[in-house]
């Protein structure tokens, strides 16, 4: 796991600039932990709604969490207006910064996210994929049943045809000696 700390200036596009902050970097796959800062200018998509809605105003980031790949993100963002009033929903394009906005964004390097089209929601929905093969733990005091093992062609391929057979979901965030 990398971990990176950002700043985004006035006026930058909070959601544009993080997938493009993203599509430059070797890893393939993400995720917002922390943020703070201020918009001037929320694009919120709200459940069920195939629109944004634009909200004006000097808004407080309250929260804002999601997966990050190469292809594209989904955040969730919740703002506060300057009455305190809360609203939230999916950051979409166009969400300015008014005067900062401090992000701490998680890399992980044994991950590949993408995005493919689902037909049952219409939407581009997140794939998952460990970038190598998990293997059985050679200590017996660990207490992570699987490690990750150096990434190796055939390995990977015999992994994703066997369905993966003998092995838990459980993945260790870096690799055990």
């Amino acid at each position: 796991m990398k971990v990176v700390p950002l700043r985004l200036a006035p006026g930058d596009d909070l959601r544009r600039t993080l997938e493009t902050w993203m599509g430059e970097q070797q890893e393939l796959a993400g995720c917002v932990i922390s943020a703070v800062g201020s918009l001037s200018v929320a694009q919120l998509r709200f459940a069920g709604a195939a629109e944004a809605t634009t909200i004006h105003g000097e808004l407080e980031i309250l929260s804002l969490a999601g997966t990050l790949s190469p292809d594209g993100a989904h955040l969730h963002i919740a703002v506060a207006d300057s009455r305190g009033a809360v609203i939230g929903g999916h950051l979409c394009t166009g969400s300015l910064v008014r005067t900062t906005a401090e992000l701490v964004v998680c890399l992980l390097p044994e991950w590949h996210f993408w995005r493919e089209l689902d037909p049952a929601t219409g939407y581009p929905e997140l794939r998952i994929s460990p970038l190598a093969p998990p293997v059985k733990s050679l200590s017996s005091s660990s207490t992570i049943d699987t490690v990750l093992a150096p990434l190796n062609a055939h390995d990977l391929a015999s992994f994703f045809s066997t369905g993966h057979a003998g092995y838990t979901n459980y993945y260790t965030l870096e690799p055990q000696p």
